[in-house]
């Protein structure tokens, strides 16, 4: 057998050369899936790069949780993000509540009473899982899991113990492989972790500045601050704004007769029981002694009423769980006025003192006039 130039070659060297193309191009061809998993791996590195700049970022827990729930679904092009936390005293929710916490979807935060479902979830190694989804998964997805079928699940530990879970939903079944490599996960979830546990501890301080330590509501310093907030937004939309000062009747007297510890624990059952007849949207704060006070957004004039007319019911009907053998049972005197949005006046602060004083002297009239019962400043 002859080449093109007239040589004889053998029919080895043909195979040989035909076996060196196929391993040339076997070579060349794992080359490209190398090249392209290198540009996969830096553009993934160049977003989580990105989401965890804006991690670092966040200036306080809301932001974050945004973070979190938002980017991380656009950066990732993911179908669900949620995030589980462990919050047994309901700190979060609290925090979550009085800042402005618009933005976080309802679906995508989880609050959980204890760590023993995260435990289970990630016994023994506490490293992010890859799954498909099933029903063992459904406590960290709720309504937010419908249709997703691979899940990567983000275990949030700091010092030891479970803070919480982030968690990613793909509706793509090659998107989360089980068996796959975590090492970006476990970057990520060990960053979540010390900047979630840094933002509460950041809050914690927070709270303990503007919360009452007896009563557990926020204190005067709080509501002062937030009220000219509110009265500043109430002349920007003229949505109403109603402020009620309340006191519990014959404070004193309960003091003298069963003691202070008595009356520590009136005040703090009198602060629940208003609290739980509030909106998310409203305050109220520990003003000072036996008095509370209270004020609701974008609420008209009858509708506060009836809410301190709910208020004053209720604790009256009410028996004070008092270590004692009697049974004790208090009531409220409230004072209500509204914001007075025909005020010349063009400074918040006066227009917030004249709201405060004039629900004060409405509760004067109340005690005035019998105690347990409800009036309406003098003038609207």
């Amino acid at each position: 057998m002859s080449d093109k130039s007239g040589q004889r070659t053998s029919p080895g060297s043909h195979l040989s050369v035909a076996v060196l193309q196929a391993e040339n191009q076997r070579l060349r061809a794992q080359l490209d899936a190398m090249m392209r998993e290198a540009r996969l791996n830096q553009e993934k590195m160049r977003r989580f790069d990105q989401l965890e700049r804006k991690v670092i970022g966040a200036d306080c827990l809301a932001e974050l949780i945004r973070t979190l729930l938002l980017d991380y679904r656009t950066l990732f092009d993911l179908d669900a993000v949620t995030l589980a936390l462990v919050d047994p005293l309901h700190e979060v929710a609290q925090v979550l509540e009085n800042e402005a916490a618009a933005g976080i979807p309802e679906d995508g935060l989880i609050f959980m009473d204890c760590e023993q479902m995260l435990q289970d979830l990630y016994a023994p190694t506490a490293k992010p899982v890859l799954a498909k989804n099933d029903e063992v998964h459904a406590f960290l997805f709720e309504a937010d899991g419908h249709g997703l079928v691979s899940l990567a699940l983000l275990p949030l530990v700091h010092h030891g113990r479970f803070i919480g879970s982030l968690n990613l939903g793909s509706k793509d079944p090659g998107r989360f492989v089980p068996g796959s490599s975590t090492d970006f996960l476990e970057r990520l979830a060990a960053l979540v972790a010390v900047c979630l546990d840094s933002a509460l501890a950041t809050e914690r301080l927070k709270l303990a500045g503007l919360t009452d330590a007896l009563t557990g509501v926020h204190n005067r310093r709080y509501f002062e601050s937030r009220c000219l907030e509110e009265v500043a937004a109430a002349r920007r939309s003229g949505a109403p704004l109603v402020c009620m000062f309340l006191d519990v009747d014959r404070f004193k007297n309960l003091n003298d007769t069963m003691g202070h510890q008595a009356g520590d624990v009136v005040l703090g059952y009198v602060a629940r029981l208003i609290k739980a007849q509030l909106r998310g949207s409203d305050v109220v704060a520990r003003y000072g002694g036996e008095e509370f006070v209270v004020l609701l957004p974008a609420t008209p004039q009858q509708a506060g009423l009836e809410t301190a007319e709910r208020i004053r019911r209720i604790v009256a009907a009410q028996s004070v769980p008092v270590k004692s053998q009697e049974v004790v049972r208090v009531t409220v005197s409230i004072g209500v006025s509204m914001l007075d949005v025909s005020s010349e006046s063009s400074e918040a602060g006066v227009l917030v003192t004249d709201m405060v004083s004039r629900a004060d002297k409405a509760l004067y009239q109340a005690k005035e006039t019998g105690r347990n019962r409800v009036v309406l400043a003098a003038g609207l």
